[in-house]
């Protein structure tokens, strides 16, 4: 039986994949954006998604740890 922390982290890891496909796909078509501000904005969001998933597993191998 899974805990409800575990099936929110796994939901929240599906989350941030899919914000950061979609992020990908506006930046790759160009369609999103209309400056290099923007261009930078969605850069940027999209290297703190990553951060954001790596301390989740950081976090995960520390829990596991103990």
């Amino acid at each position: 039986m899974q805990t409800t922390s575990i099936v929110f982290a796994r939901e929240l890891s599906k989350l941030v994949v899919e914000r950061q496909k979609t992020l990908t796909e506006n930046v790759a078509s160009g369609l999103a954006i209309s400056s290099y501000e923007q261009y930078r904005e969605y850069v940027g969001r999209l290297a703190e998604l990553n951060e954001v998933l790596e301390m989740m597993n950081e976090a995960e191998t520390k829990v596991n740890k103990r």
